[in-house]
């Protein structure tokens, strides 16, 4: 357990104890309260009860103006039941409210991590994401500089040398771009939400092909588009990056002289657009990985020999659940892979 990781637990168990304390003191004032209250109408209702010694005269049809021993001890009487009543209220009072503060600590306490399990998931997710971007941001910078004290020790470097090396730092350079925008397309919060509006599904899948165009006609992959045009509303920047990155995903993965396939169709509560491939394909145990950030199924696809950090399935993930949709995939290796994106026509 790093230092980060141990800070991170020692604040959720204080913010623990603070909001478990918190809630239960809301608990036992309103118990406590409530307790009062009642006190004081049943005190208030046994003194009304309480007869006076007219009423006693009256009710028991004697006249005891002179002689007052009775009265007396009939009123010593009651006024000891009422005396009694109250202390049993008391008690009865007193229990309850120990039962409450023993029931309302484990209330507290569900509440108290049902409150913290969101910050929690969040500071959690925070740690994996630094120790992940920390980890894959190292890797290129190590290349970097290898490369380059290796090429300082030598005392003669040639110019095809120079030239090779400087191809290789723009090449890692390159990485580094495309692992720094990764991060940042995850980490991007838009305070306006998804921008939604009517668009028409050809127009979305036009501009997405100019972004993938030249990496489909390098690897001779042909990109058969059947979708019709269908309008519905959604945000069409959104809808566009995510399906720039299934497209690249599977011309990247896809054999050369193979086809990519777009489908889509309409319903009354989705709209589904499908990608198929024809690539290696993806193997059941890597798949319900695949979305994680940083995760390659290397297993599955190392033939390839693709380079990739596995941001883009995470980046693509997010901007579905923002658009209200979902994401699936179904794959076998050797055979290829079909990602649909389900998306709700309205919102």
């Amino acid at each position: 357990m790093n230092k980060s990781e141990k800070s991170t637990i020692d604040f959720l168990r204080s913010s623990s104890v603070r909001l478990t304390a918190t809630y239960l003191s809301i608990i036992m004032l309103m118990s406590i309260g409530f307790s009062i209250i009642l006190y004081n109408i049943s005190n208030n209702q046994l003194h009304r009860q309480s007869p006076v010694p007219a009423s006693i005269d009256e009710s028991m049809g004697y006249e005891f103006q002179n002689e007052l021993t009775p009265r007396q001890a009939i009123k010593r009487f009651l006024s000891t039941r009422a005396d009694e009543a109250r202390d049993e209220l008391v008690l009865n009072l007193v229990l309850m409210n120990i039962c409450v503060g023993i029931l309302g600590a484990g209330v507290s306490y569900y509440l108290a991590r049902k409150s913290l399990e969101p910050i929690e998931a969040a500071m959690a997710s925070k740690d994996r994401f630094i120790s992940d971007a920390s980890h894959e941001l190292r890797t290129p910078l190590t290349s970097l500089q290898v490369t380059n004290e290796v090429a300082l020790r030598k005392t003669k470097l040639t110019v095809r040398e120079a030239k090779e090396l400087i191809a290789d730092n723009v090449q890692e350079t390159k990485r580094l771009k495309y692992l720094t925008d990764g991060l940042l397309g995850l980490l991007k919060e838009n305070q306006n939400g998804a921008n939604m509006q009517e668009l028409s599904l050809q127009s979305v899948i036009s501009e997405t092909m100019n972004h993938v165009v030249a990496q489909a006609q390098k690897r001779s992959v042909t990109v058969d588009d059947r979708t019709p045009n269908i309008k519905f509303v959604s945000d069409p920047d959104y809808l566009s990056q995510i399906l720039t990155i299934l497209l690249e995903n599977a011309i990247k993965y896809s054999p050369n002289k193979s086809t990519v396939t777009i489908d889509a169709k309409k319903t009354n509560s989705k709209v589904v657009i499908s990608i198929k491939d024809e690539g290696v394909g993806i193997k059941a145990t890597d798949l319900p990985h695949i979305f994680d950030r940083f995760y390659r199924a290397d297993n599955s696809r190392s033939s390839t020999k693709v380079q990739g950090y596995g941001l883009g399935l995470s980046i693509a993930k997010r901007l579905v659940d923002e658009l209200g949709g979902s994401i699936s995939v179904k794959s076998s290796p050797a055979i290829g892979s079909t990602f649909s994106l389900r998306l709700p026509p309205s919102k």
